[in-house]
Protein backbone atom coordinates (compact mmCIF):
# COMPACT_ATOMS: atom_id res chain seq x y z
CA UNK A 1 0.00 0.00 0.00
CA UNK A 2 1.49 3.54 -0.77
CA UNK A 3 2.47 5.84 2.25
CA UNK A 4 -0.61 7.77 3.52
CA UNK A 5 -0.05 11.27 3.55
CA UNK A 6 -0.06 12.46 7.42
CA UNK A 7 -1.35 16.33 8.13
CA UNK A 8 0.49 18.29 10.76
CA UNK A 9 -1.87 20.41 12.38
CA UNK A 10 -0.07 23.32 14.55
CA UNK A 11 -1.88 24.41 17.67
CA UNK A 12 -2.24 28.32 18.25
CA UNK A 13 0.29 28.12 21.22
CA UNK A 14 3.41 26.62 18.73
CA UNK A 15 2.07 29.32 16.61
CA UNK A 16 3.05 31.63 18.97
CA UNK A 17 6.06 30.48 20.38
CA UNK A 18 7.52 30.71 16.40
CA UNK A 19 6.84 34.48 16.69
CA UNK A 20 8.84 36.88 18.47
CA UNK A 21 6.90 39.40 20.83
CA UNK A 22 7.47 42.52 18.02
CA UNK A 23 5.83 40.00 15.46
CA UNK A 24 3.13 39.92 17.61
CA UNK A 25 3.14 43.53 18.47
CA UNK A 26 2.75 44.36 15.04
CA UNK A 27 -0.12 41.26 14.43
CA UNK A 28 -1.94 43.02 16.46
CA UNK A 29 -1.59 46.44 15.82
CA UNK A 30 -3.08 45.05 12.20
CA UNK A 31 -5.89 44.23 13.49
CA UNK A 32 -6.38 46.68 16.06
CA UNK A 33 -9.71 49.29 15.32
CA UNK A 34 -7.51 52.41 16.02
CA UNK A 35 -4.81 53.45 18.89
CA UNK A 36 -4.41 51.12 21.31
CA UNK A 37 -2.01 51.36 24.51
CA UNK A 38 0.79 49.36 25.45
CA UNK A 39 -0.39 48.47 28.41
CA UNK A 40 -3.54 46.63 26.39
CA UNK A 41 -1.10 44.89 23.82
CA UNK A 42 1.07 43.69 27.28
CA UNK A 43 -2.16 42.22 28.46
CA UNK A 44 -3.15 40.66 25.41
CA UNK A 45 0.34 39.04 24.80
CA UNK A 46 0.96 37.97 28.58
CA UNK A 47 3.96 40.38 28.58
CA UNK A 48 5.05 43.60 30.52
CA UNK A 49 4.45 47.11 29.29
CA UNK A 50 8.29 47.54 29.18
CA UNK A 51 8.87 44.78 26.86
CA UNK A 52 6.04 45.69 24.02
CA UNK A 53 7.60 49.53 24.37
CA UNK A 54 10.78 47.88 23.44
CA UNK A 55 9.16 45.94 20.87
CA UNK A 56 7.27 49.03 19.08
CA UNK A 57 11.17 50.83 19.63
CA UNK A 58 12.28 47.64 17.24
CA UNK A 59 9.45 48.23 15.05
CA UNK A 60 9.34 51.93 14.56
CA UNK A 61 13.40 50.75 13.45
CA UNK A 62 12.47 48.67 10.77
CA UNK A 63 9.79 50.92 9.16
CA UNK A 64 12.13 53.57 8.57
CA UNK A 65 12.37 52.35 4.89
CA UNK A 66 9.10 50.71 4.29
CA UNK A 67 5.33 51.97 4.02
CA UNK A 68 4.04 51.79 7.04
CA UNK A 69 4.59 53.55 10.29
CA UNK A 70 4.20 53.74 14.13
CA UNK A 71 1.74 56.84 14.77
CA UNK A 72 1.69 58.30 18.81
CA UNK A 73 -1.50 59.93 20.25
CA UNK A 74 -2.29 60.43 23.82
CA UNK A 75 -0.29 57.48 25.04
CA UNK A 76 -1.46 55.41 22.08
CA UNK A 77 0.19 53.72 18.95
CA UNK A 78 -1.79 52.56 15.67
CA UNK A 79 -0.39 50.88 12.75
CA UNK A 80 -0.59 53.17 9.81
CA UNK A 81 0.79 54.02 6.34
CA UNK A 82 3.47 56.11 5.35
CA UNK A 83 2.51 59.56 4.34
CA UNK A 84 4.26 59.16 1.01
CA UNK A 85 2.64 56.39 0.11
CA UNK A 86 -1.38 58.54 -0.02
CA UNK A 87 -1.51 59.38 -3.20
CA UNK A 88 -0.57 56.03 -4.81
CA UNK A 89 -3.20 54.83 -1.83
CA UNK A 90 -5.86 57.01 -2.98
CA UNK A 91 -4.89 56.24 -6.73
CA UNK A 92 -5.27 52.09 -5.93
CA UNK A 93 -8.76 52.75 -4.05
CA UNK A 94 -9.71 54.95 -6.17
CA UNK A 95 -10.19 57.97 -3.34
CA UNK A 96 -10.92 61.11 -4.50
CA UNK A 97 -7.73 63.50 -3.08
CA UNK A 98 -8.73 65.00 0.64
CA UNK A 99 -10.22 68.54 0.18
CA UNK A 100 -8.22 71.17 1.50
CA UNK A 101 -8.89 72.90 4.64
CA UNK A 102 -10.03 76.40 4.61
CA UNK A 103 -7.16 79.29 6.32
CA UNK A 104 -9.73 79.56 9.06
CA UNK A 105 -10.03 76.13 9.93
CA UNK A 106 -6.16 75.22 9.64
CA UNK A 107 -5.92 78.49 11.90
CA UNK A 108 -8.20 77.46 14.36
CA UNK A 109 -6.33 73.63 13.95
CA UNK A 110 -3.04 75.13 14.69
CA UNK A 111 -4.42 76.90 17.90
CA UNK A 112 -5.62 73.03 18.99
CA UNK A 113 -2.42 71.63 18.18
CA UNK A 114 0.04 73.32 20.06
CA UNK A 115 -2.29 74.74 22.99
CA UNK A 116 -4.07 71.88 23.54
CA UNK A 117 -5.91 71.21 25.69
CA UNK A 118 -7.78 74.50 24.59
CA UNK A 119 -11.31 75.73 24.79
CA UNK A 120 -13.46 77.63 22.42
CA UNK A 121 -13.22 81.23 24.18
CA UNK A 122 -9.22 80.75 24.14
CA UNK A 123 -9.09 79.65 20.35
CA UNK A 124 -11.52 82.55 19.68
CA UNK A 125 -9.42 85.30 22.09
CA UNK A 126 -6.65 84.28 19.69
CA UNK A 127 -8.34 84.34 16.52
CA UNK A 128 -10.25 87.11 17.21
CA UNK A 129 -13.12 86.14 15.75
CA UNK A 130 -15.59 83.49 16.86
CA UNK A 131 -14.50 79.97 15.78
CA UNK A 132 -17.66 77.92 16.32
CA UNK A 133 -18.72 76.72 13.12
CA UNK A 134 -14.60 76.34 12.19
CA UNK A 135 -14.55 73.87 15.20
CA UNK A 136 -17.71 72.02 14.78
CA UNK A 137 -16.02 71.73 10.97
CA UNK A 138 -12.96 69.96 11.95
CA UNK A 139 -14.80 67.79 14.43
CA UNK A 140 -17.29 66.64 11.85
CA UNK A 141 -13.89 65.73 10.23
CA UNK A 142 -12.21 63.79 12.81
CA UNK A 143 -9.36 65.98 13.27
CA UNK A 144 -10.07 67.62 16.78
CA UNK A 145 -12.13 65.80 19.50
CA UNK A 146 -13.52 66.74 22.58
CA UNK A 147 -11.17 66.11 25.79
CA UNK A 148 -13.77 66.73 28.84
CA UNK A 149 -14.25 69.98 30.58
CA UNK A 150 -11.91 73.07 31.83
CA UNK A 151 -12.59 73.92 35.64
CA UNK A 152 -12.98 77.31 34.63
CA UNK A 153 -16.03 79.86 34.54
CA UNK A 154 -19.29 78.00 32.70
CA UNK A 155 -16.72 74.68 32.44
CA UNK A 156 -16.14 75.33 28.72
CA UNK A 157 -15.23 72.12 26.59
CA UNK A 158 -11.20 71.36 26.09
CA UNK A 159 -10.75 70.43 22.45
CA UNK A 160 -7.23 68.64 21.41
CA UNK A 161 -6.08 66.80 17.98
CA UNK A 162 -6.53 63.25 17.15
CA UNK A 163 -4.85 60.09 15.68
CA UNK A 164 -6.60 61.35 12.02
CA UNK A 165 -5.02 64.61 12.84
CA UNK A 166 -1.45 63.19 12.70
CA UNK A 167 -2.13 60.93 9.59
CA UNK A 168 -3.61 64.07 7.87
CA UNK A 169 -0.43 65.79 7.76
CA UNK A 170 1.76 62.72 8.02
CA UNK A 171 2.98 63.24 10.98
CA UNK A 172 4.45 60.20 13.67
CA UNK A 173 3.42 62.09 17.12
CA UNK A 174 2.77 65.69 18.07
CA UNK A 175 6.78 65.89 18.68
CA UNK A 176 7.24 66.09 15.10
CA UNK A 177 4.98 69.34 15.03
CA UNK A 178 7.22 72.10 13.54
CA UNK A 179 8.74 74.74 16.79
CA UNK A 180 6.99 77.84 16.85
CA UNK A 181 8.83 80.78 15.61
CA UNK A 182 9.56 83.24 18.52
CA UNK A 183 7.59 86.20 18.26
CA UNK A 184 10.03 89.28 17.33
CA UNK A 185 9.77 92.20 19.63
CA UNK A 186 8.67 95.00 18.92
CA UNK A 187 11.58 97.75 17.85
CA UNK A 188 12.04 100.10 20.76
CA UNK A 189 11.10 103.90 19.70
CA UNK A 190 14.18 105.76 20.71
CA UNK A 191 13.14 108.64 22.65
CA UNK A 192 14.38 112.53 21.17
CA UNK A 193 17.20 114.24 23.17
CA UNK A 194 15.64 116.50 24.91
CA UNK A 195 17.69 120.12 24.35
CA UNK A 196 17.86 121.96 27.20
CA UNK A 197 16.59 125.57 27.42
CA UNK A 198 18.25 126.97 30.14
CA UNK A 199 21.03 129.76 29.27
CA UNK A 200 24.20 128.85 30.70
CA UNK A 201 26.52 131.59 31.15
CA UNK A 202 29.69 132.00 28.84
CA UNK A 203 32.54 130.29 30.53
CA UNK A 204 35.19 132.58 31.58
CA UNK A 205 38.38 131.88 32.54
CA UNK A 206 40.11 132.63 35.62
CA UNK A 207 43.46 134.39 35.07
CA UNK A 208 46.37 133.18 36.22
CA UNK A 209 48.49 134.99 38.57
CA UNK A 210 51.99 136.42 37.08
CA UNK A 211 54.46 135.43 38.65
CA UNK A 212 56.37 138.42 41.05
CA UNK A 213 59.89 139.37 40.25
Amino acid sequence: MPPVATQTIVTDEQTHSTLSLENLVESLLFVADGPVPASQLAAALDARPQQVKKALLALEQSYQERGLQLQHTNGRVQLTTHPLAATAIEQFLGLESQQRLSSAALEALAIVAYRQPVTRPQIDGVRGVNSDSVLKNLLFKGLIEEGGRSEGPGRPILYGTTSAFLQHFGLASLRELPPLEPEEPEPAIAAEPVQESIDQPDFQPTPLPENGG
